[in-house]
């Protein structure tokens, strides 16, 4: 069951869903919508001949962080990662992260397949932007850029995400730091 704006409410109020700096103006009727960041990862493509995630041959990545007004261009083509400004999660809830229609049309992809955040896992999640326009987009901290959708579980999970998840605690910097 997913829940309304009513319930994530007072899922806010009761503290069984966090969302920093809550604004009821981005709550929607089943959904919450999230703000992009102001880092970027862009993979550093000159020093990257290929990927093997099964070898874990990863690429390298150039950190950009923006002031707040300050833009990215992203270019047509181009994938990188971002980083939301809201900070959220739940113990409770599974969340799904969904895009925005008013950003699929003109060719911008929010997320590729990682939109399940699982309950226990809390973050500022990492987008994975991709220009599939034949311009280019222009990205700002702060915009709009997604949304984030709640669906109650049938029971508690035997697992919890703290204990298992790959990304737990270093969400972004698994990315920015070498293990």
């Amino acid at each position: 069951m997913f829940l309304s704006d009513i319930d994530i409410k007072k899922a806010i109020v009761d503290q069984s869903i966090t969302l920093s700096d809550f604004d009821p103006k981005r709550l929607g009727p089943a959904s919450y919508d999230i703000l992009l960041g102001n880092k970027f990862l862009v993979i550093k493509s000159h020093s990257t001949s290929f990927i093997d995630p099964v070898n874990k041959i990863l690429p390298e990545y150039d950190e950009i962080i923006l002031k707040d007004n300050e833009s990215f261009t992203l270019h047509p083509g181009v994938s990188i990662l971002g980083i939301s400004h809201d900070y959220f999660g739940s113990d409770k809830y599974l969340i799904q992260l969904s895009g925005k229609s008013s950003l699929a049309r003109i060719g911008l992809i929010v997320h590729n397949t990682a939109g399940l955040i699982n309950p226990g896992h809390y973050l500022n999640i990492v987008f994975e932007l991709c220009n599939l326009n034949s311009v280019p987009i222009i990205l700002r901290p702060k915009m709009e850029i997604a949304q984030l959708i709640f669906a109650e579980m049938s029971s508690v999970p035997e697992v919890d995400y703290k204990e298992t998840g790959r990304y737990h605690g270093k969400n972004w910097t698994s990315y920015t730091t070498k293990e």
